[in-house]
């Protein structure tokens, strides 16, 4: 599933130092900046990878994934506070409960339009992370919501092998609660069924209730836990 993250959702540069990937995200989110680890860490390789990234001026920033204890508390040790705690959502295509929708009420696109662009940068997505959606490679797709005749949200849809990652998945105000999350859930599933994925998967803050909300609603589950680290 980290995997998948990486693929869909990837950094401008990685290079491995020691038990660490480096990433540089030019701006793209924590996502794309954190350095994780493969390996067992000591005091020495988390001072290792705080020169690199400070290096190039990048404010120090670790990844932790469940299992990742000794690492955690190493970098607790050092004054790390947790940000961001992360859940991954995650089901069979097949098994999500989905609603019925018109082809315009959510349409897939070969490049996101300038309306759609103007939707999430008032969400606080900039040119950095449309940045990062160019990136991706293999099968992708930017949706646009629809209701009523009007804008209703975006998403942006990447595949790597049979798991399909929605990311930077924007309601617009006048349309949440009235289904156009579920309708752009819905026309990712069958988006990501039509170009070969399996599974798709998704990943939300521990704090965004709404969004967990949608995702638990549709029968996706929780598979994945991550926090990220940093003192700045």
């Amino acid at each position: 599933m980290f995997g998948a993250l990486e693929a869909t959702w990837p950094p401008a540069k990685r290079f491995r130092l020691g038990p660490w990937v480096i990433r540089d995200g030019k701006g793209g989110g924590k996502r794309v900046s954190a350095a994780t680890a493969d390996l067992p860490v000591t005091d020495a390789d988390i001072e290792m990878a705080e020169r690199q990234m400070r290096s190039t001026r990048q404010t120090p920033l670790f990844m932790v994934a469940e299992g990742q204890d000794k690492l955690d508390r190493l970098l607790a040790a050092r004054g790390y506070q947790v940000v961001d705690p992360s859940l991954i959502f995650s089901a069979d295509i097949n098994d999500l409960s989905l609603p019925e929708i018109a082809p315009l009420d959510a349409i897939p696109c070969a490049q996101p339009l300038s309306l759609m662009e103007e939707i999430w940068q008032q969400g606080g997505i900039g040119p950095a992370r449309l940045a990062v959606m160019q990136r991706a490679q293999g099968p992708k797709t930017w949706i646009f919501g629809r209701a009523n005749d009007r804008p209703a949200g975006v998403a942006f849809v990447a595949i790597d092998g049979d798991i399909a990652m929605l990311h930077a998945l924007e309601v617009v105000a006048q349309a949440r609660r009235a289904g156009a999350g579920r309708r752009i859930m819905a026309r990712a599933a069958i988006w990501a069924a039509e170009n070969g994925a399996r599974h798709l998967s998704v990943v939300t803050t521990g704090r965004n209730l709404p969004a967990q909300g949608l995702f638990s609603g549709i029968g996706m589950q929780v598979v994945g836990k991550y926090h990220y680290r940093t003192k700045e």
